[in-house]
């Protein structure tokens, strides 16, 4: 995209991603999920399939179509809720899940792809293991500060531009989306979507510091190690690196667009505030109760957005090949997985006398205590394809749903869970939204990533048997 086209397109953008991305949550507070069947959940795995397996049969057809294959299975589910339910509902559920689930997270992650997407880190740097394994490590620390999303889009760019002379480059970027776009947001609520949730539902900011930075410097600090040892060995090939370095030497290190480093200061006190502030005025749109901390939160991020697209530079757009491609794929893909997946999630909540309770019973102990290493594996498995965010809700009311409670007599539990929506969103291209937004730049950047399958190859040989050890050390 042209740089003087970026605000000319973010009507089109924003119009996209509010119709696209079709909420869920409320919906599912709604249904009783005991009376549902199984069958309501094929549109969910139609279209987990749909990304699973097109992208290999049918790759051409994919590529231009899967925007129409999302809003088929989007319709499978939607035209038989409303027929069954009636439309009056489906339009009731549909509004409180608009308003009070999907526009705030629509809105926060088009803000931090737009403010993160206006810095340009100037400078060839020169893709060495150290090198790498430094820019995760830092990628990791500001995975907490900024959010997995700020974090991801800040740095995949100048880390592809740093390896642009190498032969093999889908591994720098696969170990990114390990450790920067989900393992090191583990720290703080600002860093992944479900542990913000957990913030707004009670739980102290500074908790999951405390309790998951011993499991998070685990599982980064194994796969920093990891990552090294992989790279040193691909670096150290002959004909790795490349005569001829498609950038050029000839500008010095440094930052462009630095007026989004205050911007992105602007987006976490945005959303520091709306947790921070307790304020009882209210208002009701068609039964959802909207409240005035979310209501500035969401139009000081829009304003956020608008300011960084008129400041930054054109040259800072173009320097980093800026489009809302990406956004617009996570937008059309994710539409239709948070609408399918609405039964999904009231058939969770039915509980043990719902069609899904054998998950259920398999996190509690015998004695009705709850089992914090199944847990753990429950919350990450779903949240590997379902996505972490409601996932992370599901079983923190399957847990209680009580803060004060799941802080202190049964923070283990609450540890598990937050490490299983967070660790094991790393397991699927689907299970957090900067997974695909990274797949999405670097495959316009000419990176041959893997299929959805390929990826999982990768995150099943390297990720689960560190959380088969971290559930025996962390969770037993």
């Amino acid at each position: 995209m042209p740089p003087t086209s970026s605000l000319r397109h973010l009507p089109r953008a924003c119009a996209l991603a509010i119709t696209l991305l079709l909420p869920a949550l409320g919906h599912a507070a709604d249904l009783d999920g005991r009376a549902l069947s199984v069958l309501w959940a094929v549109p969910f795995a139609g279209i987990l399939l749909s990304i699973a397996l097109l992208p290999l049969l049918a790759p051409f057809f994919w590529h231009h179509h899967f925007g129409k294959v999302s809003a088929a299975w989007s319709l499978a589910f939607l035209v038989p809720f409303a027929v069954v339910f009636g439309p009056g509902v489906a339009a009731a559920g549909f509004v409180h899940a608009l308003l009070a689930e999907y526009l705030p997270f629509i809105i926060l992650l088009t803000a931090l792809f737009t403010v993160a997407g206006g810095i340009y880190i100037r400078g060839n740097l020169h893709g060495s293991p150290g090198l790498n394994t430094a820019i995760l490590a830092i990628g990791a620390v500001l995975a907490s500060l900024m959010g997995t999303t700020g974090a991801s889009m800040l740095l995949i760019r100048p880390l592809i531009r740093a390896n642009d002379n190498r032969k093999h480059v889908v591994h720098v970027v696969v170990f990114f989306i390990f450790i920067v776009s989900n393992a090191g947001g583990a720290l703080t609520p600002l860093g992944d979507p479900p542990l913000f949730l957990g913030f707004l539902k009670g739980v102290d900011f500074s908790w999951t510091l405390i309790h998951l930075f011993p499991q998070t410097l685990f599982l980064v600090g194994i796969l920093l190690a990891l990552f090294y040892a992989v790279d040193w060995w691909y670096y150290h090939k002959r004909e790795e690196v490349r005569q001829q370095d498609p950038t050029p030497d000839d500008r010095a290190f440094g930052f462009d667009g630095t007026i989004n480093f205050l911007l992105l200061g602007g987006v976490v006190g945005l959303v520091l505030m709306s947790g921070l502030w307790k304020s009882g005025v209210s208002f009701n749109i068609v039964g959802t109760e909207v409240g005035l901390p979310g209501i500035v939160r969401d139009i000081g991020l829009i304003v956020i957005t608008v300011v960084s697209l008129l400041m930054t530079p054109g040259s800072v757009h173009a320097d980093n090949q800026f489009s809302w491609g990406p956004m617009q794929e996570v937008a059309k893909l994710f539409a239709a997985i948070f609408l399918t997946i609405i039964p999904v999630i009231a058939m969770l909540k039915a509980g043990v006398d719902g069609p899904f309770g054998a998950v259920v019973r398999a996190v509690t102990n015998p004695d009705g205590t709850p089992n914090p290493a199944m847990y753990f594996w429950a919350t990450g498995v779903l949240s590997s394809f379902l996505d972490n965010a409601p996932t992370y809700l599901v079983f923190f009311n399957t847990a209680g749903g009580e803060a004060q409670a799941l802080m202190t007599t049964m923070a283990p539990t609450l540890a598990a869970v937050s490490a299983g929506a967070v660790f094991m969103g790393a397991n699927s291209y689907i299970g957090n939204a900067p997974n695909l937004m990274v797949k999405a730049i670097a495959e316009d950047r000419g990176v041959k990533m893997p299929s959805f399958f390929g990826y999982m190859a990768w995150s099943v040989a390297i990720l689960v048997p560190l959380f088969a050890i971290m559930t025996w050390v962390f969770f037993i």
